[in-house]
């Protein structure tokens, strides 16, 4: 069991972001940070500000030195998945390493709509995601890549540099749709992103993991799981330490705590020495 922590660069401040981030990176119990992948703050005011995540992630790596980085997830749509190869080869070399790729289907109606990017239908979406997966394993494994599909079409591509993990980052897909996210995550990823919820919820979501990995013969061991805890403006860290090792019991990997706004890194201590206490990460 470890934890990480999330600040999603809304309705804060670039220099708040960066003391929480070089804060964390001297306390061990947290094994990662992440950002998320929006242009308008969610679940708020819209019009509030809101940072660009790649952008802050790659500043926020150089800002650091051991926390593993990720986008918690990436909105295929917002990218073609050859620019964000690329984008994701540059940061594993500027992070020596320390990449998590995230990536989801998308679903913000709202900004999709006001940047006029085309989300699509439910079924699109998928059908897009999907191929985005195999374009993104290729471009960031192989010295070129062919592709013919319904969303993609790449001839002799290649991706250069790559970064040193290899065969490359570990992909992260988050989400909890039964019938397309899981089974994509079962073919393609390292690493689920349970989005949260209580344990039961997780656990029949586990399950129904395990049982696209039988029928695509994959281990489900191979895939960490990972869910999102909340940390709320009250600064209950033993709310937190309960909820994750509920999730633990039922075979949860990582806790991602996701940190309130206004963003600083004095919750930072008081978290740790709560999840020490626990006794979860040595479990």
């Amino acid at each position: 069991m470890q934890f990480g922590f999330k600040t999603s660069p809304q309705n804060t401040t670039w220099q708040d972001m960066l003391s929480v981030w070089r804060a964390a990176d001297d306390i061990d119990v947290f094994e990662s940070g992440w950002t998320f992948d929006h242009f308008y703050p969610i679940f708020s005011d819209p019009t509030g500000p809101c940072l660009e995540g790649w952008t802050t992630l790659t500043a926020l790596a150089q800002a650091t030195t051991r926390l593993r980085v990720g986008v918690l997830v990436t909105g295929i749509h917002y990218r073609h998945p050859a620019v964000l190869a690329n984008m994701a080869s540059a940061l594993d070399i500027i992070s020596a390493g320390r990449l998590e790729l995230g990536i989801g289907a998308g679903w913000n109606e709202e900004e999709s709509g006001a940047y006029g990017i085309e989300l699509g239908t439910l079924k699109e979406r998928f059908d897009r995601f999907e191929e985005a997966c195999q374009v993104l394993i290729s471009l960031l494994s192989q010295e070129t890549t062919d592709f013919d599909g319904a969303y993609y079409r790449l001839k002799s591509a290649r991706n250069e540099p790559k970064g040193p993990q290899q065969p490359h980052p570990p992909i992260c897909i988050g989400g909890s749709g039964e019938k397309r996210t899981l089974r994509i995550t079962a073919k393609y990823a390292d690493h689920w992103n349970f989005v949260g919820g209580p344990p039961e919820e997780f656990a029949r979501k586990r399950d129904v993991l395990a049982a696209h990995c039988a029928d695509v013969g994959r281990d489900p061991r191979e895939i960490r799981l990972s869910a999102h805890v909340r940390l709320g403006e009250d600064g209950d860290c033993r709310k937190v330490v309960d909820e994750a090792a509920a999730l633990a019991s039922e075979g949860l990997d990582l806790a991602i705590v996701y940190l309130p706004t206004p963003h600083t890194p004095a919750v930072l201590e008081p978290l740790a020495e709560a999840i020490r206490d626990s006794g979860l990460p040595a479990r």
